[in-house]
Parts: structure tokens; sequence; C-alpha cells
């Protein structure tokens, strides 16, 4: 099941699987979003809760009782419910279970908004502590860009344009966990220009972050700006070779190597106390290539 939201400059389907994005056009149905091919990566937009990346031995550890979790959590891979659906916007929800407390030992509702206003995509996740005791959390967005965007520019020269410099150093993953070592960020001023290359050793990983909004695409060419006003880190990620970007705002990140303490003292870790809620909001706006007079 899914549902079809939209404005009159753009569309975007979302599926009860997930919650996930699974198609976004525009006006002139031009797909912006990857379609999930197989023969790389069938994900498309997943959402990442309650771990963003791996934990170590695929376990976390809680008041000295261990819980297997898999890499990125289990929102990705469960049904929600549709609460709400209207022509431009909708409302998906899920709710802690026997199933869930097995893997996470907190009572949580999970609702997903989707907001369509003009060229821009809103979604915010609402995290709300249903138990009696604080719960720590993660959360992470993983929409997959097309690249090349469509209008044709190259593929090539396609770039994230950072809104603040970006000097720090970054971290890659090794196994899914983040390596101890850093590397100097291959971001020159703020211009992060895209090849292959850059993802042989895996994702990029900002966890000194200072940007809270990048703009992807070619100079003079189609865009997408991504927005993530309260979010602290980004994951940069494709397989070399596949028609995709992930721009991936997260709270928290994987385990570093080594990390063997309690998950409430997992690094990127936030609380959400008894009867709170949290949200991470993320919005995606799609802009056509630049209009250049003769």
């Amino acid at each position: 099941m899914s549902v079809i939201i939209s404005s009159p400059h753009l569309r975007a389907q979302v599926s009860a699987e997930g919650a996930e994005l699974i198609r976004l056009q525009d006006e002139q149905g031009r797909d912006w979003l990857w379609d999930g091919d197989p023969a790389f990566w069938t994900g498309r937009s997943p959402l990442l809760f309650p771990i963003v990346g791996r934990v170590s031995n695929d376990r976390i550890r809680v008041d000295g009782l261990e819980y297997e979790l898999p890499r990125h959590g289990f929102a990705r891979t469960s049904r929600f419910e549709v609460e709400e659906a209207n022509p431009s916007q909708c409302r998906l929800r899920l709710c802690s279970s026997e199933a869930t407390l097995q893997r996470y030992p907190f009572p949580f509702q999970l609702d997903v908004s989707y907001v369509v206003e003009g060229a821009t995509l809103s979604i915010t996740a609402a995290v709300a502590n249903t138990g009696s005791s604080h719960m720590p959390v993660s959360f992470g967005f993983h929409p997959a860009f097309r690249w090349p965007l469509p209008y044709d520019a190259p593929r090539e020269a396609h770039e994230i344009r950072f809104e603040q410099e970006e000097t720090a150093p970054i971290r890659r993953p090794l196994e899914g966990l983040i390596k101890r070592e850093t590397e100097p960020t291959p971001v020159q001023g703020r211009a992060l220009v895209l090849r292959d290359a850059l993802f042989d050793a895996d994702a990029l990983v900002f966890d000194q972050l200072r940007s809270r909004s990048v703009e992807y695409g070619a100079p003079g060419g189609a865009s997408v700006r991504v927005e993530y006003p309260d979010m602290p880190h980004l994951g940069v990620w494709t397989k070399p070779g596949a028609g995709f970007i992930c721009i991936e705002p997260w709270q928290g990140y994987a385990d570093p190597q080594g990390f063997a303490g309690d998950f409430s003292d997992k690094p990127g870790i936030v609380f959400v106390q008894s009867g709170e809620t949290r949200r991470f909001a993320m919005t995606i706006t799609v802009k056509p290539p630049t209009q250049r007079s003769e």
C-alpha cells in the first residue's frame, strides 16, 4: 500500500512499508529519486530508527542485557499504519510491539509526516516515549537522489555545495563501524565534487558538521536543496558506478570501533523523557535548471 500526495509542482509517493518515500516527481513527470534498482541497491529513502548505521556485533547493551538490533534498526522493514492522508500531506505511524521490544526494550510511538507545498517536500519524524523511563535513540534520513539529476547535465559535473565551509576531518565506516582514524575532508571550500572514487572506501561521515543545508546538482543545471536544521551529522554515500547519491541527515551514527558500552553511552544518542516527543525533520526542494538569458 502507498499514499500519493502532490502540489502543482511536486508529486510524492510514500509506501506503508517503512513509511518510505519511494518516488518524487516534478510537474513534468521527471523522477528525482533513485528507483531502487536491485543490481545496486533496493533502497530509495529508508528511515533509520532507533539506530543509524551498525552497532558492535549487531547488539546493543541496556542495563546489563543484550538485544540483537540490525543495521539501521527496524523501522525501514516495518509496516506503518496510515493515520492521515489528504491530497497534500499524510502521516504514518509505527508503535512498539512485542517484536520491537525484543530488539529495543523501550516503548515508543513513531509518527512520520510528509507535506508537499510548492516544490518542497517536508518530512518530520516524531518519536514519542510511551514508557516510564528515559529512552535513548538515534534517527536518520537516507534519501537517494538520481545521479545525474534530470535535465541532462553531465554526471561528472555534479557536486554537493555545503551551507558552510566544512574544514573538519571526516570518518569512514569499516565493516559498518566507524573507524577510529579520521581523513582530511574532501570538501574544497564549500564544494564536494562528486566522483565514484570518493566512495571506494565506503561512505563519507561528517560527524563534526557545521552546515544545516546542502544543495546538490550541476552548476547551471537542476538541483536539490536539502535542509536539516536540527540534525548534527551527515552521511554521503553511493555504490561506485550506481545512478544515485545519498545525502543523509542523521542524529547519531554507527558505533565507533571498539565501543562496548551501554546503549545510553553510544556517541550521537539523544534522550526522550517519559511522556515526551522529539522531532527530527528535513526538507527537499527540487529546482529546475537556471533559466539563462540569450
